[in-house]
């Protein structure tokens, strides 16, 4: 035990004990060990373990350490046992390797790779290459491989995946690939039914965290090949690879990474992709009818259609000013399979109502029904449009139409005055592609409407293009031709508005 310990430098230490005096006992990690609860126990311990063949690798060793007192803790760490001499019969380390990647061949990180088996291997983690590595299993062992990742369960979760599962279970449109059936199976019953749309659906108005029953990744042997792709429950599929009697090395353990509720392969899996620029085909606006409220009053807000036609869902959160009034209650209105199972209101304490609802059949409102109401009472005295609007946190605001283009979600108090929109902050992007020799587009958000200026300059403050134009809220995106420009190399442009102002460089080449 004390090869362990480090005196006079980092080792164990007690503030009423001295260090010599500290008592340390050590013992080998195996498994099925039970966990030690008493000073006994503890003690009973030896202050030296022993190594052989059998251990080549990095078996887990846990140290002890006990004051005067008889207080006690531990921490667990591992030793390198390597056969340099060739003592170890058939003691020869082979590797085991391999890559974990979704259907559509994206690489994912941070999956823990955990091998169990003749000799203890530490997990890793895999890069953002999806790539794993061991160098230190025994030839001739037996291990298995297990990939883990139960993290992030609302990455790539969204209402529209919800439109996609319920299109499946109608048998509307089939879901085509064995892992996006997977993927629609939340509650993990081997089926794919409406218990599972109501389990994403609570994940996406955040009255759940996490799934009960399920983790937010499943992993498949990539190898393996489904007897029934329509429906991957009708035999069991590996989730894990065993290697029984390893001989060579094994550089093909791949899995394919399966995000549980993402059945349309929206999840982000590595940080290389980054966070993905969304480009929306319009706006689905609700109309208001402002009012300047009093303290002690009651407001029944009602959210109307504007232009509601053919719609598949939507997914937003409406955001209170709490220090200005309170939420107290949300009710349905007009539209079709929208009921209080469609709103998350677990949050009404911080002044966030979540709402997500889907309905395959195309839901048209007449513009001015009412899509659903929203009851506050006013603390103090304030407009209603200063206090209210769609937020930016909890749930991905976005609205989604027959022919599946992507909307925005904004309000519009008394028809003129358009609320900040959903997740738009004003933000200026790289432009793309960049450096670029012919075309290059540059794309920015506005959170409100607004008169914006793009000025592109060369290093020498010469002013070379300028683009100005009144702007809805939302994204858009300007192409630049090198012939507009007149020069090559570095280049600054320059995005400005009444409140806001930025400026990257881009380069244009010969």
């Amino acid at each position: 035990a004390s090869d362990f310990n480090a005196p006079g430098t980092s080792g164990s230490f007690d503030n009423c004990t001295a260090q010599d005096d500290l008592r340390l006992r050590i013992r080998k990690v195996t498994d099925n060990q039970n966990t030690l609860t008493s000073l006994n126990q503890v003690l009973n311990l030896d202050t030296n373990v022993s190594f052989d063949c059998g251990d080549l690798g990095f078996p887990n060793v846990e140290l002890y350490v006990i004051d005067e007192a008889g207080n006690w803790d531990y921490c667990t760490t591992y030793v390198v046992i390597q056969d340099n001499n060739n003592i170890c019969p058939e003691g020869e380390l082979a590797d085991i390797a391999g890559h974990v990647e979704t259907e559509f061949e994206e690489m994912v990180e941070d999956v823990n790779i955990d091998i169990t088996g003749t000799t203890s291997i530490p997990a890793i983690l895999t890069g953002n290459d999806g790539a794993f590595h061991f160098n230190n299993a025994l030839l001739g062992g037996n291990y298995t491989v297990t990939p883990e990742k139960d993290v992030d369960y609302l990455n790539g979760v969204t209402t529209y995946d919800l439109v996609l599962v319920s299109k499946h279970i109608l048998g509307l449109t089939q879901l085509d690939s064995p892992y996006k059936i997977i993927a629609a199976d939340a509650n993990h019953s081997g089926t794919v039914t409406t218990l599972d749309m109501v389990q994403i659906r609570r994940l996406i108005l955040n009255i759940d965290t996490e799934l009960a029953s399920n983790t937010s990744w499943r992993f498949v042997e990539k190898d393996f090949v489904f007897p029934n792709p329509t429906n991957p429950f009708q035999t069991l599929f590996p989730e894990v690879i065993n290697i029984n009697e390893l001989n060579v090395n094994e550089m093909g353990a791949d899995f394919v990474a399966v995000k549980i509720g993402d059945v349309n392969g929206s999840a982000v899996p590595n940080t290389l992709l980054g966070v993905q620029n969304r480009t929306f085909g319009g706006t689905l606006v609700f109309d208001v009818a402002d009012v300047k409220m009093e303290a002690g009053q009651t407001y029944t807000v009602a959210f109307k259609a504007n232009d509601f036609t053919k719609m598949l869902g939507y997914q937003f959160a409406l955001e209170l000013d709490t220090n200005a009034a309170q939420i107290v209650d949300v009710e349905a209105g007009n539209l079709k399979q929208l009921s209080a199972e469609n709103f998350g209101l677990t949050q009404t304490a911080e002044g966030i109502v979540t709402t997500s609802w889907d309905n395959v059949n195309l839901a048209t409102l007449k513009d001015g029904q009412t899509v659903f109401t929203l009851t506050i009472e006013a603390t103090t005295a304030a407009k209603l449009s200063d206090v209210l609007t769609i937020s930016t946190q909890s749930t991905v605001a976005e609205a989604y139409t027959a022919d599946a283009t992507e909307l925005n979600v904004a309000i519009a108090f008394n028809g003129d005055k358009v609320t900040t929109v959903a997740g738009v902050e004003f933000e200026l992007f790289q432009n793309e592609p960049n450096p670029f020799q012919s075309v290059t587009n540059i794309s920015f958000n506005l959170p409100k409407a607004s008169n914006a200026t793009l000025t592109v300059y060369n290093v020498s403050g010469k002013v070379l293009k300028v683009v100005t134009d009144n702007f809805s809220a939302g994204q858009h995106t300007i192409t630049l031709d090198r012939d507009e420009l007149g020069s090559t190399g570095m280049l600054y442009y320059q995005l400005d508005t009444e409140t806001d102002s930025a400026t990257k460089k881009m380069i244009l080449v010969d």
